[in-house]
């Protein structure tokens, strides 16, 4: 994507968007705390998505590495 084409990066901008909803635009981020932003991150990543069919990214995460054991190991 090109620098300042917003339009071909839906997904990235969406969670912006999400984003802003807990850090607004003008945020002074020498005041949030480390335990603030860890919150978010847990809320955003065990929120269901349609692009994933309705499961969380941690679910599609979990699964996806449950598929790739022993992958590493087939010769």
């Amino acid at each position: 994507a090109k620098p300042y084409h917003s339009w071909e990066r839906g997904a990235n901008e969406n969670l912006n968007g999400l984003i802003r909803q807990y850090f607004p635009k003008k945020s002074n981020f020498t005041n949030i705390t480390q335990k603030q932003i860890d919150r978010v991150i847990s809320i955003l990543n065990n929120r269901p998505r349609k692009r994933f069919g309705f499961k969380t990214p941690n679910e599609v995460f979990a699964q996806k590495l449950n598929e790739n054991i022993g992958v590493a190991f087939i010769t």
